[in-house]
């Protein structure tokens, strides 16, 4: 059985970019754990409440399949945070799937895991995806290898069908 591991803010992440992925991957058979700093409850922008299963610096990259940051105003908490940082970059370098929606790509452009791949963010990003030096395309879900980047809440369906695909 696959599994993935949505990282979530504590507050002000969005509701639908959790949601729909979640929703999808699970239908599908894939097992998905949710990650964040507490396992109190956190709440999303439009008022869902989630109880994470686990706390980010507990992940292990070695019994995951895919590691994705969820958007929202609230992902700035892991901009800078080094342990998502190290967590993605590990991930990447174990050749799993690893990617981000919405606003969440600045993550990876800070871990420097951009530098040179088709990238999508929510518009806000775009000046951190360039000095991360993504190359950015503007797509609503963009697929470059084993990263995919989703652009916002309006392409929370499709990031999910396609993050499901490149599980297969």
């Amino acid at each position: 059985m696959k599994t993935v591991v949505l990282v979530i803010a504590e507050k002000i992440f969005r509701d639908e970019e959790y949601q729909a992925p979640k929703d999808i991957l699970s239908k599908a058979g894939v097992k998905v754990v949710t990650a964040s700093t507490t396992t109190g409850e956190a709440t999303g922008k439009l008022g869902l409440k989630v109880r994470p299963d686990i706390l980010i610096d507990s992940i292990d990259t070695d019994e995951l399949d895919a590691l994705i940051f969820i958007g929202g105003g609230g992902a700035e908490q892991y901009f800078h945070d080094p342990v998502a940082h190290r967590l993605a970059a590990d991930a990447a370098q174990k050749g799993k799937v690893y990617g981000a929606i919405c606003i969440a790509p600045v993550i990876l452009a800070n871990a420097g895991l951009l530098k040179g791949k088709r990238a999508t963010v929510f518009p806000s990003g775009l000046e951190s995806l360039n000095r991360g030096g993504a190359v950015y395309t503007g797509e609503d879900v963009e697929v470059d290898g084993k990263l995919i980047t989703g652009c916002g809440p309006t392409a929370a369906m499709k990031f999910g069908e396609r993050l499901l695909e490149l599980l297969k």
